[in-house]
């Protein structure tokens, strides 16, 4: 499972961040017993000197209003709530990072603006909920960095996702989208594109023109093919296909067909260097040798005319690779199998999957 969450902080030094953070994480706590202990804390500390108030896996179905005093608020952690509404009154707090992830807010449930009191929010997370459409007032936030919405219900990208020219990991894992926006192509700072686990069929080739990407997870959807441009992404070094079409169709036609009798005594004739012109063959039969290609593959002296493998490397899991990179084969006997690696965490079988395109 993929996971790329970045929670930020304005504050390099751990023992200050303690001090300026309020923690009722995992305390079972109910709207009122947390109202309650808020006022209490009061005589011990002012509200405006928290910069962290961290109150998830709790039993929290609204927020209390008391939460409003906190006008230095930069973190507020509220993920794994029940929470059903986010009031418009937390948009008066200076939020930095938002987190409220796995609980119950629909679309109707959000404020009707994200845009936060003196500080631009960065981070927002709303994964695990019970959205239905890419909330609109998102694309309000011109300085959002990063932004999470994978494990909801949503059908569609907005296609005013262009202003948000400061994204730069958009996770929407999880979801019911079965078409991308040419204007994803837009986001010149992107460097995580999270799209697994939907219904996407197509890619538009705008995907190419995303030179920041770094990372573009696209497992568990319907794919049957990639933009051919794709390939321009210099930047790109993690690419997760598995469970598409597209994979599972290469690997069933992974056997190839006979060459014709014609192409074999070519190869013959290439590889052994026999000599050939005018006069020894016909002159359609000397232009189809000139014709020839060599295996990529440096352990074969190997040539192919029309009968070839397609060969593609991609990463799947945790590895590392620069990809797509598209090889021609004489044959599938060329495929050199990946050493065996370490079985890491969360990754089974190789790191490195190889899939022949044919």
């Amino acid at each position: 499972m993929f996971k790329m969450e970045v929670y930020t902080s304005d504050s390099s030094d751990t023992e200050s961040r303690e001090q300026k953070t309020l923690d009722y994480g995992r305390m079972d706590l109910t709207e009122i017993t947390l109202d309650d202990d808020l006022h209490a804390k009061k005589a011990l500390k002012t509200h405006k000197d928290f910069e962290t108030l961290m109150l998830n896996h709790n039993r929290l179905v609204q927020l209390p209003a008391s939460l409003t005093k906190f006008t230095n608020l930069k973190v507020l952690d509220l993920s794994s709530n029940r929470l059903v509404q986010l009031p418009d009154a937390i948009c008066n707090l200076p939020l930095v990072t938002l987190i409220a992830k796995n609980n119950q807010l629909t679309n109707k449930s959000l404020p009707k603006s994200f845009m936060m009191r003196s500080v631009t929010l960065k981070e927002l997370n709303l994964s695990g909920n019970q959205l239905t459409h890419f909330p609109e007032q998102v694309v309000e936030l011109k300085q959002l960095r990063y932004f999470y919405a994978g494990g909801n219900k949503i059908t569609a990208i907005s296609k005013d996702i262009w202003r948000m020219q400061s994204l730069q990991v958009l996770s929407l894992g999880g979801n019911l989208i079965s078409d991308v926006p040419e204007v994803v192509g837009s986001l010149s700072q992107l460097q995580a594109l999270v799209l697994c686990d939907n219904l996407i069929e197509n890619l538009p080739a705008s995907i190419a023109h995303l030179n920041s990407l770094k990372s573009l997870l696209l497992h568990k959807n319907r794919l049957r093919h990639l933009p051919k441009d794709i390939i321009a992404l210099k930047n790109l070094t993690e690419l997760s296909l598995r469970d598409n079409p597209l994979v599972v169709r290469f690997v069933q036609d992974i056997a190839m067909t006979p060459p014709s009798l014609m192409e074999c005594a070519a190869r013959v004739i290439k590889v052994s260097s026999i000599p050939y012109g005018p006069g020894i063959l016909p002159r359609t039969v000397i232009e189809y040798l000139q014709s020839a290609n060599c295996c990529v593959n440096p352990n074969c002296k190997g040539v192919f005319f029309d009968n070839r493998v397609e060969h593609i490397k991609f990463v799947d899991f945790c590895g590392k690779y620069r990809v797509p990179l598209l090889q021609y084969l004489c044959s599938s006997k060329c495929i050199q199998p990946e050493p065996e690696r370490p079985q890491t965490s969360g990754a089974n079988g190789y790191m490195m999957r190889k899939v022949l395109l044919g």
